[in-house]
């Protein structure tokens, strides 16, 4: 399986927008790495996971062939990781698809929870995606492992906004596992206990790191928190030395840039993605 971040950071990006708080000016004069949008990511290059407000940036700026993607996830509703009226640019007289018979495309499956879904479902309602071949919806049940593509995935429940019934993901195919983690504080009881049942092995797992040095466990974490879930994933036996934990979706808030944060997250263990950043496993 193969990941690729295109998106990595907080709803506000990496320098914010509006700020000009010494962590984002320290971001903007090195540019490179310490720059981040908005998060998004990408396994096998067909499986995306959230449709952020910049995902035509990652078009055209990072690469990203939406015409390969297959099937979306999405965590939740903010916008950050769900913007969805770029859905209606897979309608004809937006997109076209010469090759295909009859020039009509297969509708996408977007699968969601079913409160986070209610936007998507109301657009598709409205604009007919799903009788033009553009996108359909798919409801997806916490802790009910569900076929999408050739994965199994298994919908958890986040810690964060809770009201919108988020979700985090443990993403299967063959012998290579991922857990993402987005966005999530430190996990409930029920996760734990899911974890401990069903005995997953993770090959890689991506952690909500949004509080960075801030000791954040409720809706997002810091690296405190996240050094707290690695610790528990190995003694759980869901993760052992060889699996890759990386810390993803930041926030200026957190006090360091990407150049400054690497040598700390590499000391406890971790690796830190940036926009484009790939890993196999």
């Amino acid at each position: 399986m193969k990941i690729k971040y295109y998106g990595t950071a907080a709803a506000e990006g990496f320098p914010g927008m509006f700020c000009s708080c010494e962590v984002c000016e320290k971001a903007r004069a090195l540019g490179g790495r310490n720059i981040r949008t908005r998060s998004q990511t990408l396994i096998d290059g067909k499986l995306l996971i959230d449709f952020s407000a910049d995902t035509y940036m990652h078009v055209i700026n990072y690469g990203l062939d939406l015409r390969k993607v297959e099937a979306v996830l999405i965590t939740h509703s903010h916008d950050d990781h769900l913007y969805p009226p770029d859905f209606l640019y897979r309608k004809p007289g937006y997109a076209y698809f010469p090759d295909l018979p009859d020039g009509k495309p297969t509708a996408v499956p977007i699968y969601s929870s079913h409160i986070t879904g209610e936007a998507v479902r109301h657009l598709i309602a409205d604009t007919e995606l799903d009788e033009c071949g553009a996108f359909r919806w798919e409801k997806l049940s916490p802790y009910k492992p569900a076929k999408v593509l050739d994965y199994t995935v298994t919908a958890l429940e986040a810690n964060h906004a809770k009201q919108l019934d988020p979700f985090i993901y443990i993403i299967q195919k063959g012998d290579s596992t991922l857990f993402y983690g987005h966005d999530s504080g430190y996990y409930s009881q029920r996760v734990w206990d899911y974890l401990e049942t069903a005995k997953p092995y993770f090959n890689f797992v991506s952690l909500d790191c949004t509080g960075i040095l801030q000791p954040y466990r409720d809706g997002h974490m810091g690296v405190e928190a996240c050094s707290d879930v690695r610790e528990r994933f190995l003694a759980l036996g869901v993760a052992d030395e060889k699996t890759v934990f990386c810390l993803h979706h930041f926030s200026h808030n957190g006090g360091l840039v990407h150049d400054d944060l690497v040598p700390l997250a590499h000391a406890q263990g971790f690796r830190v993605s940036y926009d484009t950043a790939e890993y196999e496993f």
